[in-house]
């Protein structure tokens, strides 16, 4: 019984940080750079943004497309703007 209770709390937290984001920043958000203003860099450099949010990992993080057209997701770490991780479709 205690092996079947440990194989399914061990699956559990292994799941959990398969879908967990990454960890982009530890600085405090006063040294981040302002939202909306990096949302506007990133129409700029031809991002389309469907979905922008802050994640727990202190990411920013967004769904759309980049100038190519392509579906993505980006964390990006929003004190210095680079990309931390990225996913395209």
């Amino acid at each position: 019984m205690f092996r079947k209770i440990l194989l399914a709390t061990s699956v559990v937290l292994f799941s959990a940080s398969v879908w967990a984001g990454p960890q982009c920043t530890d600085a405090p958000q006063d040294q981040w750079q302002d939202a909306d203003a990096f949302q506007a860099k990133l129409k700029d450099d031809g991002y389309q943004i469907k979905k922008f949010k802050t994640t727990k990992g202190n990411c920013y993080e967004i769904y759309g497309h980049d100038k190519d057209g392509s579906k993505v997701e980006i964390y990006f770490n929003p004190v210095d703007g680079k990309i931390v991780k990225i996913e395209k479709d």
